[in-house]
């Protein structure tokens, strides 16, 4: 994400914010997402989350992109963290734009919902999910 914040290229943009490691497993994914967007990508393994939040809250305050596609694999502890510093960076700013969550398992691209975001946050919300769903 090594980007002024407030670059031409952010100003009023679709922004596409990926997992470096996506683009050497999947690049065909990365290069159909980021068609019309900017992108920009981080590894959450080598950055700290808080860091990386703090610049996509400014990105969002600054430069007011039209939208927000975050783009990571599935399972990885790493990358769910960007999902979650973009929803945190979503609501310390008010940002109404529109936010989509994508992730990718084995090749297949899913998208996820802002509240599976917020239940993966939430180990007590995921445990009474789970009971709710053996119950059924």
């Amino acid at each position: 994400m090594s980007m002024s914040v407030t670059s031409s290229l952010l100003k009023n943009a679709d922004l596409l914010l990926y997992s470096s490691c996506i683009e050497r497993e999947y690049p065909e994914v990365v290069e159909k997402q980021s068609m019309d967007k900017t992108a920009l990508h981080v590894c959450l393994q080598e950055r700290h989350m808080d860091p990386v939040g703090f610049k996509v809250a400014t990105i969002i305050y600054k430069s007011h992109p039209r939208s927000i596609t975050v783009l990571t694999m599935n399972g990885s502890p790493h990358c769910v963290q960007l999902h979650m510093a973009v929803e945190q960076a979503k609501q310390l700013t008010n940002y109404a734009g529109a936010v989509k969550h994508l992730v990718v398992e084995r090749g297949v691209l899913i998208e996820v919902s802002s509240e599976a975001v917020k239940a993966a946050r939430h180990l007590a919300m995921v445990e009474e999910l789970l009971r709710l769903a053996r119950r059924s």
